[in-house]
């Protein structure tokens, strides 16, 4: 019982419950009001230390995880990288993580893949595949066509993924009219199954089978939600990202995609002027984060 008492003075700090425990054991007490007080304060640590009676600590880290998961979450992934394109810079420099999307066969493809690994942020192949529409040279080298034998398929999303260091998942550079195709795509996910990856649905097809796909192989369906630049003003960006924050907070995450190249450092621009807006409603993600606790995914990746 005395102990019991003693545990709640000690986080309370009560001087009235240190006189009525004192009063208790018999101990005599200083007549003044001043000296009484003086007198309970020095006392409290022997009477403590007599009953071992010891606060909780507080464990800072636990409440910041708790924090954390209870926040929105956002994943943005930056498209195109791997040349060495406008904005390139601009998004390195963000505050946040990022998940970026490298290109294969350019001349900064590893150095880009390399740099975002270092930085702590998430790295995906982002593999050129065909479209219904749009000019064949922006495809780049390597590209996936709807064309292709099995084996071809096969053969170049496996050299492309070798290509890309430290690529955890894929995701669709152009490839309206691939993501659409069940046979080419149960390929690309078969390969991805196979090196426990994972593939994020660009979403720049409506009638994409990829989702359909991933869950019939057991893959999570992870799918872009807001296309940051598909208009290429500062102000526009920063619209999408308050539709990003908008969506994050009503269905606990969003994914959203933004691109480098002729307008990346308005991107750039507009996410940061996001970033300040944000930063206190939701938390910035790699989109592995979400795949491991939204989708529960856990394989590992199998990288060159």
């Amino acid at each position: 019982m005395i102990k019991e008492h003693l545990r709640q003075w000690s986080i309370t700090g009560s001087r009235v419950a240190a006189a009525l425990l004192l009063a208790s054991l018999g101990t005599a007490v200083p007549a003044s009001s001043a000296s009484a007080a003086d007198y309970y304060v020095g006392a409290s640590t022997a009477i403590v230390s007599h009953f071992d009676v010891k606060q909780q600590p507080v464990n800072a880290e636990a409440l910041q995880r708790k924090e954390r998961s209870s926040r929105s979450r956002v994943a943005l992934i930056i498209d195109d990288f791997g040349n060495g394109l406008r904005g390139t810079e601009e998004m390195f420099a963000l505050p946040i993580k990022l998940t970026v999307a490298v290109m294969p066969f350019l001349p900064t493809t590893k150095a880009d893949a390399i740099r975002a690994h270092k930085r702590g942020d998430d790295v995906l192949l982002h593999l050129p595949m065909e479209p219904r529409h749009g000019k064949p040279e922006w495809l780049g080298p390597g590209a996936v066509l709807a064309n292709m034998s099995d084996g071809e398929i096969r053969k170049r999303v496996e050299t492309a993924l070798d290509n890309v260091p430290y690529a955890i998942g894929i995701n669709n550079h152009m490839g309206s009219r691939v993501t659409g195709d069940e046979r080419v795509m149960g390929i690309v996910l078969s390969v991805c199954q196979e090196r426990g990856l994972f593939f994020v649905d660009s979403k720049t097809n409506y009638r994409s089978v990829v989702g359909k796909m991933a869950q019939q192989k057991g893959l999570p369906r992870i799918e872009n939600q807001v296309f940051l630049d598909d208009t290429h003003t500062v102000t526009h960006v920063l619209r999408q990202m308050r539709r990003v924050q908008e969506q994050a907070m009503q269905s606990r995450y969003c994914i959203s995609i933004g691109h480098v190249g002729i307008q990346g450092k308005e991107t750039a621009a507009g996410i940061r002027g996001g970033i300040d807006q944000m930063k206190d409603s939701v938390e910035f993600v790699g989109i592995s984060d979400l795949v491991k606790d939204e989708w529960k995914w856990k394989a590992s990746p199998t990288l060159p």
